[in-house]
């Protein structure tokens, strides 16, 4: 296997990561935001304000993008195992 072979597997490896984990992150860095706001301009500083708003949307993208984040996955790895004997042989 060559370098440049194996580099291009690690990047798909790397963007498959950053399509499945970015639209929770996005949402939870927004709503982040939001309530740190809204703590600011409320002087209100408890602590589950922010964690427990943070899970509910989290768990409502993940609803919402499951079944696109699981379609993304499952490519991913019917690709890398249909070429998996190329893999082990070495070939590109």
């Amino acid at each position: 296997m060559s370098v440049a072979f194996v580099n291009f597997i690690i990047q798909k490896v790397i963007m498959t990561v950053l399509y499945l984990s970015a639209p929770p992150l996005i949402a939870s860095l927004a709503i982040g935001i939001t309530i740190s706001v809204f703590q600011a301009v409320t002087q209100l500083q408890d602590q589950t304000l922010t964690f427990v708003p943070k899970i509910i949307v989290v768990i409502i993208v993940l609803l919402i993008f499951g079944p696109w984040m699981l379609s993304i996955l499952v490519d991913f790895t019917k690709v890398i195992f249909i070429h998996f004997p190329q893999y082990i042989r070495g070939g590109s």
